[in-house]
């Protein structure tokens, strides 16, 4: 080997390469929500000359009262939708805490007595302990 000689440099003999089939991704597309535009009337929109406006009854009811005859008051009374709702909701309220309770009721004294007896053991651990390290 001397200067003028080309290096002469080893080549690895590699095996050929594996065909790996060419993956094509399809993005996901989706069907986007389409609304109708909203038309806002002109603010200086006005009636037509031919018609003629409808009246309206402005004055409201009079709200129902309940007297109580013996202390001479006068109490008002809610609407027949609001007396549903509200009767209702404590109709469900009650049951629902009723259920509720006695399905928990048993879980609750089983949980509290596995506890109780947990704390007890813990107790006669610690008091064997107490006395162990006084003697």
């Amino acid at each position: 080997m001397g200067l003028g000689e080309p290096i002469h440099l080893p080549s690895p003999n590699l095996p050929k390469a594996l065909d790996v089939p060419q993956l094509y991704f399809k993005p996901p597309s989706a069907r986007i929500p389409s609304f109708p535009p909203i038309v806002v009337p002109p603010s200086d929109l006005e009636a037509p000359e031919d018609v003629k406006e409808e009246g309206t009854n402005t004055e409201a009811p009079e709200p129902r009262k309940l007297e109580i005859p013996i202390i001479d008051i006068e109490m008002p009374l809610p609407s027949g939708e609001v007396l549903i709702t509200a009767v209702t909701t404590a109709v469900v309220a009650v049951g629902t805490t009723t259920v509720a309770q006695s399905m928990f009721e048993p879980i609750k004294k089983k949980v509290q007595k596995q506890l109780q007896t947990q704390v007890n053991k813990w107790k006669e651990k610690r008091k064997k302990r107490k006395d162990s390290s006084k003697s």
